[in-house]
C-alpha cells in the first residue's frame, strides 16, 4: 500500500488535483496519532485479562483501520513515521508502566476531541468510531474509577483538607503577630487534631454506608423457601413489588422464577438470584471500600497534607517568609491533587487544578484577614 501514489483528488469541475503539502501534513500527523493511540491501547491490554483486555484489542483493530485510511491516501507519501504530540506520547510512556486509570481517563478525553467530524478526508465511519471509542473507554474507565472510589475519595479529601485548613491556621495565626513558636505548636495540633476528626469521620461514614447496603442485602436463607411458595397465592410477587415492579411486573416475572426452579434438577441453587442484587451489592461494597482503610487513609493522607504549610517553620523560618514559601508548596500540592481528579473525572486537569487552588488559597486569604484583624485589635 505504501509504494502507491496518493489518490487523485478532484474539484468541482472534476478536474484532477493533488493533494496539498498542508494536507500531507495533516495526514501524516492523523497517523501518526493513529498508531501511537493503538500503540496505548495494545500497552494497556498487555496488563489486562479477559474482556477488558479483549475489548482494549477490539480498539487497537480499529486504530489500525484508521491508520490504513491514512496510508492509502498518503500513498507514496508517507514517508517516515512521524512523532505523535506530546500528550500522546506521555499517555503511551504511562500505558507501558503503569496501565491504570488515570491512562484511561486521559484516553476518553483524547477520544472526544477527535478532529474527524470536521475533517473532509476522515469518512464519517471514522467520526463516527472516535466517537463510539470515547464511550468505549468511558465504560473501561468507570469500572477502574469504581475500584478506586472508595480509597482515592478518602485520598484526595483526606489530603485536600489537610493542605486547606492547616495553611488557613498558620497564616491566620501568623498574621496575628504571635511568635513563630506559637504558630508551629497550633500548626502541630491542626494536624494531629484533624487528622484524627477526618479518620474517625471517614470510619463512621463507611462503616455506617456498609451497614446500610448489608440491611439492604437479602437474607440467603430465604432462597430455600421459594421450592415451597404457593404458586397461586404468588408472595414471591410481593418482593418484587416491594422493589419497585408493577403489580403485572412482578407477578410475571415471580411466576418465571418458581417455574425455572419447579423444573430444575437445582432446586433452589437455580432461583439463588431470584431474591437478590447479589453482584450490585458487591460492586456497591467494593467502591465504598472498607471503614478501616478509609479512616487509615484519611489520617494519613490529612496528615501528610497538613504538615506542607508547618514545613517553613519547623526549618526556622518566620513572619511573611513562612507565609510565603507555605503558600507555594501547598500551592503545588493543591494544584496536583486538584488535576488528579479532573484526570480520573475525565475532566479538565487544568481547570480542576486551578479551582482547586483558588479554593485553598481563597480560604487562606480570609484567614490571614481576619488573623490581621484580631492582631490589630487586641494590640
Amino acid at each position: 500500500m505504501t509504494g502507491l501514489p496518493a489518490p487523485t483528488q478532484v474539484d468541482a469541475h472534476g478536474a484532477a488535483v493533488s493533494p496539498t503539502k498542508t494536507q500531507i501534513r495533516r495526514w501524516r500527523r492523523y497517523l501518526a496519532a493513529e498508531r501511537a493511540e493503538a500503540a496505548v491501547y495494545r500497552d494497556l491490554a498487555s496488563r489486562r485479562t479477559g474482556e477488558e483486555k479483549q475489548i482494549l484489542l477490539g480498539l487497537v483493530e480499529a486504530e489500525e483501520r484508521h491508520q490504513q485510511h491514512w496510508i492509502d491516501l498518503l500513498g507514496e507519501r508517507v514517508g517516515r513515521p512521524i512523532p505523535s504530540d506530546l500528550r500522546t506520547r506521555v499517555l503511551s510512556f504511562f500505558a507501558r508502566r503503569y496501565g491504570s486509570v488515570f491512562v484511561l481517563a486521559l484516553m476518553q478525553r483524547a477520544e472526544a476531541r477527535s478532529p474527524y467530524e470536521a475533517d473532509v478526508d476522515a469518512s464519517p465511519a471514522m467520526a463516527a468510531d472516535e466517537r463510539i471509542h470515547g464511550e468505549v473507554v468511558r465504560g473501561l474507565a468507570e469500572r477502574g474509577r469504581s475500584r478506586l472510589s472508595g480509597s482515592f475519595r478518602a485520598a484526595v479529601f483526606g489530603m485536600n483538607d489537610g493542605l486547606v485548613s492547616n495553611l488557613a491556621l498558620v497564616v491566620g495565626m501568623s498574621a496575628t503577630g504571635v511568635g513563630t513558636s506559637v504558630v508551629l505548636a497550633s500548626g502541630v495540633a491542626g494536624l494531629l487534631a484533624g487528622a484524627l476528626s477526618m479518620g474517625a469521620g471517614e470510619y463512621v461514614s463507611v462503616r455506617s454506608q456498609r451497614e446500610l447496603l448489608e440491611a439492604s442485602t437479602p437474607d440467603p436463607d430465604a432462597r430455600t423457601a421459594l421450592p415451597h411458595l404457593d404458586v397461586e397465592a404468588n408472595e414471591l410477587a410481593l418482593v418484587y413489588r416491594a422493589r419497585g415492579m408493577s403489580e403485572e411486573e412482578a407477578s410475571t416475572h415471580a411466576r418465571e422464577v418458581l417455574h425455572s426452579i419447579e423444573h430444575s434438577a437445582d432446586g433452589p441453587a437455580t432461583g439463588a438470584m431470584a431474591l437478590g442484587h447479589d453482584a450490585e451489592l458487591a460492586d456497591a461494597h467494593e467502591s465504598i471500600g472498607t471503614a478501616w482503610g478509609a479512616a487509615i487513609t484519611s489520617f494519613f493522607l490529612f496528615a501528610a497534607g497538613a504538615i506542607i504549610p508547618v514545613i517553613p517553620y519547623l526549618i526556622g523560618l518566620s513572619g511573611f517568609t513562612a507565609i510565603a514559601v507555605a503558600a507555594v508548596l501547598v500551592g503545588a500540592a493543591l494544584l496536583l491533587t486538584g488535576a488528579s481528579v479532573g484526570i480520573l473525572s475525565g475532566a479538565s486537569p487544568l481547570a480542576r487544578a486551578l479551582r482547586q487552588l483558588a479554593i485553598g488559597f481563597g480560604a487562606a486569604a480570609v484567614t490571614y484577614a481576619l488573623g490581621l484583624l484580631f492582631g490589630t485589635s487586641v494590640g
